[in-house]
């Protein structure tokens, strides 16, 4: 698939320079909302939701994969767990392992390619991912490689929205807390991102089912539940578009 406008060609094969580019602009702003993230309501919200489908035990191997700014990866070795988080993006990184160490965390954190992990087969007892699916090139490998390098038995928890349906005509006014910080050229960067994957046509979750499915998955469900529950409120951290979970267990 090839994006054109006025501005820009962009091929599929420079789509992950595109995003990366577009996620290191975002950083600095980003990084500054997930540390209020941190000290809000919303983490003990978050906690809640994770904590329901994790095993009770702790020091549990978990991968943050797309971490951000290490929101769910700080969250979740506060719990006494041993996380890793990986993100493409390295100022991403940079400020994740800075707001880890303010928090007084230790996670591993990693620049890796969400399609590519540099893992062996079999572990993490969990991996967890939030917005990250929606700006994947190409999300079925990347839900191969997910599923690679979780244990026999373990735990995938995906949290995602379906953004590229969703950010035109009215629901875009409504979307102003998502990117009411953005300039018009970030926005219109989102935008082109939404455009040049595939995974923005898809009907999610389904597909992200039937996909984990196609990989032999034990369990799988997905819950759209998600976003009525923890973005009731259109505070700075609401989410507009249809949000959701994907849950299995291999």
């Amino acid at each position: 698939m090839t994006l054109i406008n006025e501005k820009n060609i962009i091929r599929r094969d420079d789509a992950k320079e595109f995003i990366e580019d577009y996620w290191t602009k975002r950083t600095p702003k980003f990084c500054e909302l997930r540390k209020e993230e941190l000290q809000s309501e919303k983490m003990f919200q978050w906690k809640e939701e994770i904590c329901r489908h994790l095993p009770s035990q702790h020091g549990l191997k978990i991968l943050d994969i797309g971490c951000g700014a290490g929101f769910f990866s700080i969250l979740l070795a506060k719990l006494g767990h041993e996380v890793t988080g990986i993100d493409l993006t390295k100022t991403m990184i940079v400020e994740a392992a800075s707001l880890a160490k303010e928090e007084e965390t230790s996670v591993r954190f990693l620049i890796m390619d969400a399609e590519k992990l540099d893992f062996p087969d079999g572990t993490f007892d969990v991996i967890v991912s939030r917005n990250v699916t929606w700006n994947l090139p190409h999300p079925e490998q990347a839900y191969g490689e997910w599923l690679r390098v979780l244990k026999k038995g373990g735990i995938l928890l995906n949290y995602d929205a379906e953004y590229g349906k969703y950010h035109h005509g009215d629901f875009q006014r409504e979307a102003v807390y998502a990117h009411k910080d953005l300039t018009e050229d970030l926005v219109e960067q989102c935008h082109q991102i939404y455009h040049m994957l595939d995974i923005s046509i898809y009907d999610r979750p389904r597909w992200d089912m039937a996909v984990l499915q196609k990989f032999g998955v034990r369990f799988c469900e997905t819950d759209t539940t998600v976003g009525p529950r923890l973005y009731a409120q259109k505070d700075k951290f609401y989410a507009a578009a249809p949000f959701f979970g994907v849950f299995a267990v291999k």
